[in-house]
């Protein structure tokens, strides 16, 4: 590992491996392109950081740098996080993927979800995209009303029949499970990973220490192009309720809302998923998920054009499969992005977690160039 550094990166830093030096390259290359704020990304491959850079500015008026110590929200990207968190519990026989979510949830059975499994749920396979009566957006906030309401609600399709992605809904449904079984609020097992591998991710920050790190996020210049609109459509993003709002932004980030609102900078979300990529082990070799679980999670679940999302996808339990290399070139590839540009990335073929974590948000609802300039790079050096 060498340290790393570019005279086209403002205040970069970090560590990066000799042979993955054109990763350093790219990284600049996006920044003198233009396309970057502040950024971070990093490659954790065989148990090891072999990628750990950052650099950019943390705010609007760019007088403060992107560090080690900053923090970034990383929306959808956090879904890879929960879909590891699921596959625990089944590791430690808590969860089955193929049983009824009701059977953990009981309330959930209401309105002809008792069949839907815990394998249709993470794999947005349960018509649940999305809520379509109206509700006040600060109820995202409440866990109890939230689940609730989603424990009540009717499917929008058969349930198996179609993918349908969830922003939202599939945190929630994700969190209810992980809370049945273990005891325990996603936050509280998010603060668990932190403990056991240092990595800084959060979900629900409080105080003003931790605030003072999360970075100022200018939104997209447009919005995502959603293709088609469909009745799924707006109930999964177009609807006033669709996503939190009206409350303050102190509150959102105090509140557990695991599929939009975890913070992380690259080289934790790397380092935390790094069991699906490392056989099921920790990067220190200390086995996390079982061999059965593991593959249960990685298994594909679905594939076909999605109800809400304008592709065509396939889905294990909880990450994309890669089958239009919007994570690289290689199509045995698993990944999750977030709104703006964030993306997770595991390669067991190559042993390798990767995640890209900026400020600067882009209206790519995945694929950005950004993240595949430096995949490529990635990908070119092993």
């Amino acid at each position: 590992m060498e340290d790393w550094t570019s005279p086209h990166v403002p205040h970069a830093g970090g560590v990066l491996a000799h042979k993955f030096s054109a990763v350093g390259e790219a990284f600049a290359e996006n920044f003198a392109g233009g396309h970057e704020l502040g950024a971070s990304f990093a490659v954790m491959i065989d148990g090891e950081l072999a990628v750990d850079i950052r650099g950019g500015y943390a705010d609007k008026a760019r007088e403060h740098p992107w560090t080690e110590q900053s923090l970034a929200c990383i929306y959808s990207s956090g879904k890879a996080v929960l879909s590891l968190l699921i596959a625990r519990e089944v590791s430690e026989g808590r969860l089955d993927y193929a049983a009824p979510v009701a059977e953990y949830w009981p309330e959930f059975a209401q309105n002809g979800k008792d069949k839907i499994t815990v394998a249709q749920a993470m794999s947005h396979q349960a018509g649940l995209c999305g809520i379509v009566e109206e509700m006040p957006p600060q109820e995202w906030l409440n866990w109890e009303a939230a689940t609730a309401r989603i424990a009540a609600m009717a499917p929008l399709w058969a349930p198996g029949a179609a993918n349908g992605y969830g922003p939202q809904t599939f945190g929630f449904i994700a969190g209810e499970l992980l809370r049945r079984v273990s005891g325990h609020g996603v936050g509280t097992l998010v603060g668990a990973l932190r403990d056991k591998t240092g990595a800084e991710l959060y979900c629900g920050m409080k105080g003003e220490t931790l605030l003072s790190r999360i970075v100022y996020m200018p939104k997209p210049p447009r919005a995502p192009d959603l293709g088609e609109i469909n009745e799924y459509t707006k109930a999964a993003f177009l609807k006033p309720w669709s996503a939190p709002a009206r409350v303050a932004r102190e509150e959102w980030i105090a509140a557990e809302i695991p599929a939009s609102n975890m913070h992380a900078n690259a080289s934790a979300l790397a380092s935390v998923v790094y069991p699906f990529a490392g056989g099921g082990n920790w990067p220190d070799g200390e086995p996390y998920l079982t061999e059965g679980a593991l593959d249960a999670a990685l298994q594909p679940r679905i594939t076909g054009d999605d109800l809400v999302l304008p592709f065509h996808l396939s889905w294990a339990a909880g990450l994309m499969r890669n089958v239009n290399r919007h994570f690289g070139p290689n199509e045995n590839a698993y990944g999750h992005a977030g709104f703006g540009g964030s993306c997770v990335v595991i390669d067991p073929e190559h042993r390798f977690a990767a995640a890209y974590v900026m400020n600067k948000m882009s209206p790519h609802l995945v694929g950005d160039p950004r993240s595949l300039r430096l995949l490529d790079a990635l990908y070119g050096a092993l």
